[in-house]
């Protein structure tokens, strides 16, 4: 691997992702919270030999991905998610371990996605700390909120293939990136127009697309847009830029400035990328708060989007229902609404949990009612 410059490549760290030591380490990283899985124990059970007959395959490139598994989340939206058998996982960790150090660090500061130390509650404090900075100036001020339709669906293999070939000079890695990419047995790529849920199998398509779910598709899809992310920065020369994977969110003073960047973001994404912007790209003003990673932001505050906070409130009432029902655990129930304030702790929230505590003690109430009437029937 040569580094030091804007022209650094990868020229030969095949045989790196193929060592015995490295794949192990990729188990480990597989593995954690799942130990205890039936494909995880399973390759656990003869872990040495399943590592050397990775590494052997791997470095006689004789290797082939997996079936998916694959299966629907309809919360926030239908999204069709693959679930890769464990081996390649254990693969895709130790490829994932060798190029995202080098990837990441040609990454713009404000893309928040999948990289470590950022995240979206750093996404949503960046664009509040711009915008308690804009707040104090005289104009008004607007917000340009790129929406790019069906993105996970719709990045072009080659196109992609290209852009890892620019830094990427071991010819057996990308060989076997092609394998990850180009899946022989699964289709992930979606019609323009069409979703997830109403595209029949038939219509699915070979040459786009990535599976959701995939730590590879994570990179690979940082990749992609950094290439976005340079041409607004560098040739735009915007500076309220931020992205959290495919949503950015760009700010100005001046309206009809947005709408020239908006044009020319959406010409640069069809003509390099072969990606359109959908119907939810829009210019808004500021003071009407901005929708995004889950948040609804303002300069003041911030608030749960009314979407993310009806899914919570859905979540709770229906966990509650299942603890009444012997169906869950009090502990279960506990490590999710944990997370769930873990969310809320970032933003102003204090009629949200006021609602789920009532909740909670709705269902202790009626749990203690049941109980006090077993008694008396006894």
């Amino acid at each position: 691997m040569e580094n030091g410059s804007e022209y650094s490549v990868i020229t030969d760290i095949f045989d790196q992702i193929c060592d015995f030591d490295e794949l192990m380490k990729a188990h480990r990283n597989a593995r954690k919270g799942k130990r205890y899985r039936g494909d995880v124990l399973r390759f656990t059970n003869d872990l040495e030999s399943n590592i050397i007959n990775l590494s052997n395959h791997l470095r006689w490139e004789s290797y082939e991905v997996g079936p998916y598994h694959p299966f629907y989340v309809h919360e926030p939206k239908t999204r069709l998610v693959m679930s890769l058998q464990y081996p390649d996982r254990v693969v895709q960790w130790s490829i994932y371990d060798k190029l995202y150090p080098f990837y990441d660090k040609m990454m713009i500061e404000d893309s928040y996605a999948c990289r470590r130390n950022k995240g979206s509650h750093k996404a949503a404090d960046r664009l509040q700390y711009w915008l308690r900075q804009v707040d104090r100036k005289p104009q008004k001020w607007y917000y340009l909120k790129l929406d790019i339709s069906k993105y996970f669906y719709r990045v072009d293999h080659a196109v992609l293939e290209d852009i890892l070939s620019r830094r990427i000079k071991d010819e057996r890695l990308m060989r076997l990136l092609h394998k990850i990419i180009n899946s022989e047995d699964t289709r992930f790529g979606l019609p323009a127009g069409m979703s997830p849920d109403d595209c029949p199998e038939d219509l699915w398509l070979w040459d786009v697309g990535m599976p959701i779910g995939n730590l590879t598709s994570q990179l690979f899809a940082n990749i992609y847009l950094n290439e976005l992310d340079q041409f607004c920065k560098h040739k735009l020369h915007i500076h309220y830029y931020v992205r959290y994977m495919d949503d950015i969110i760009i700010l100005s003073s001046d309206k009809g400035q947005l709408a020239e960047w908006k044009e020319e973001i959406s010409i640069f994404l069809e003509d390099n990328l072969r990606l359109s912007l959908n119907k939810k790209t829009a210019i808004r003003p500021i003071s009407l708060g901005i929708d995004f990673v889950g948040y609804k932001i303002w300069a003041t505050h911030r608030k749960l989007k009314k979407q993310t906070a009806r899914r919570i409130i859905r979540y709770v009432s229906t966990m509650c229902e299942m603890m009444a029902a012997g169906k869950m655990s009090e502990e279960k129930f506990r490590r999710v609404a944990a997370s769930y304030m873990g969310v809320m702790g970032h933003c102003n929230s204090y009629g949200m949990r006021t609602k789920l505590n009532y909740i909670y003690c709705e269902y202790r109430r009626k749990v203690n009612e049941a109980a006090k009437n077993s008694q008396k029937t006894k």
